[in-house]
């Protein structure tokens, strides 16, 4: 008897076939939109909405999705809430337990709506809601799946100033799952019609680095660099301190008790955020905006000036808006210069990741424009234009340049990492300039490093 023959006569593979048989003969449905909405909220969740993988929204993210899943037709995405007090309290510890137990919680609902999906014979799998993610990646895109746009195009709210999703019930107090499935469903969801953001502003009030400006720029770099100090990047440069402590004196010279038992808490527990203040002062959504409709100085009083006057240390990279934004307001706080953890490993990773770090403030009457030429391990020209405080990056050389620069790619890496100076590369030829070097100068102080 043949392999072939064996393996068609085995009780499993016989079983097997006749199911596929049987099933056949049903010609494949949609997921009925109004069951798997059921699934969601016996599972956990408290809000579920359904985008086809074909719709603009999610455009930017299809190849990173259908590798994830090859064949996906359909993102489900949910909420979960969080409890309000908890995030909004001055305590650390009370806002980020509550932060990784509605993560955890937020995870399991994902994984038991894949696990009766599955049993169903439904593809599906359900990327984390936060960290771990695809680290290998790290620092260019480390995720599966923005949740963020998802849950937008699903209805389930839309973005604030603040950079993050306000439900219309709600409010921000939220987090965000997203699921992918290789089946269509009967209903998609649509946008909602209205912004839930009241824009009142209170998050510019109590943002600690100055990261949300009133006129709506975000300045990511300042935000990242604190909030997530003891994740990636923060973490990165915290191993950097003690690699180059000479010895124990020297480390506490460089990092206080207080910073190393927070970073023993993040690794032995999970990741601490330094702030969540404007999601805590947030008065949007309908469960969250009577008590701030009915007496707004209470709102103040009780949340938003105990997390302004609060004394604790914020982490800013030397040079940067935030760091001189928290000695102008907030003198009682104290600033601790960190190393820029946002660091381009590629000249690609370099060109994406300027936007984000870019500091508007250094850029104070600077107008000049920029040729780079990249060489050797990358080839690449762009046109950097820096004018009224705004960044411009172009494709090619456009324009004409103030100051043109000619760099081996590997090389400037490691000048803006620190690793080699500018002086030895221009005598070995190895980066070129042509213009005025107090142009580079002030290039520089808009991305602090």
């Amino acid at each position: 008897m043949t392999t072939r023959n064996k393996l068609d006569d085995h009780p499993t593979v016989v079983e097997v076939r006749q199911q596929q048989r049987d099933r056949s003969t049903v010609p494949a449905k949609p997921l009925d939109a109004s069951w798997l909405r059921e699934l969601c909220f016996e599972a956990g969740a408290d809000d579920v909405g359904f985008v086809e993988i074909d719709r603009p929204e999610v455009a930017d993210q299809r190849e990173d999705l259908d590798a994830a899943l090859p064949g996906v037709r359909t993102l489900i995405s949910f909420v979960c809430r969080m409890n309000r007090e908890n995030i909004r309290t001055p305590a650390r510890s009370v806002a980020n337990l509550e932060f990784h137990h509605t993560g955890d919680h937020t995870n399991e609902v994902a994984r038991q709506v894949v696990a009766k999906l599955e049993a169903k014979g439904v593809r599906a799998i359900n990327p984390a809601m936060g960290f771990p993610m695809e680290m290998e990646k790290f620092p260019r895109k480390t995720w599966i799946v923005g949740h963020k746009p998802v849950a937008v195009a699903a209805g389930l709210g839309k973005m604030g100033i603040h950079r993050n999703v306000i439900h219309p019930k709600f409010g921000n107090f939220i987090l965000l799952g997203t699921i992918l499935v290789e089946a269509e469903v009967s209903d998609q969801s649509q946008p909602i019609e209205f912004n839930p953001c009241l824009e009142c502003k209170l998050c510019v009030t109590a943002c600690p680095t100055g990261a949300i400006a009133s006129d709506g720029h975000f300045d990511f770099s300042a935000c990242y660099t604190h909030n997530y100090r003891e994740f990636m990047g923060g973490f990165g440069d915290w191993v950097e301190n003690v690699a180059d402590s000479r010895d124990a004196a020297d480390y506490r010279s460089r990092v206080d008790d207080s910073e190393t038992a927070s970073m023993w808490q993040s690794l032995s527990f999970g990741a601490n955020y330094k702030a969540a203040n404007c999601m805590a002062v947030c008065p949007a959504g309908e469960d969250v905006i009577g008590p701030w409709l009915g007496d707004r100085k209470s709102h103040l009083d009780q949340v938003v000036r105990p997390l302004q006057n609060k004394e604790e240390t914020v982490y800013v990279v030397a040079g940067s808006d935030a760091e001189q934004y928290v000695a102008r307001r907030y003198p009682h706080k104290r600033t601790k210069q960190v190393g820029q953890s946002l660091r381009a490993s590629s000249i690609e990773g370099l060109v994406e990741g300027m936007p984000v770090v870019f500091q508007r403030e250094q850029a104070e009457g600077l107008s000049a424009t920029y040729h780079f030429t990249f060489t050797g391990d990358e080839s690449r020209e762009i046109t950097v234009t820096i004018h009224d405080h705004q960044l411009d990056i172009a494709e090619g050389h456009q324009g004409k340049p103030d100051l043109k620069i000619t760099a081996d790619s590997r090389t400037w890496l490691r000048f803006l990492t620190k690793q080699s100076v500018l002086p030895w590369a221009l005598l070995r030829g190895r980066i070129k300039l042509h213009g005025s070097p107090r142009l580079l100068r002030a290039f520089g102080r808009c991305f602090p490093s």
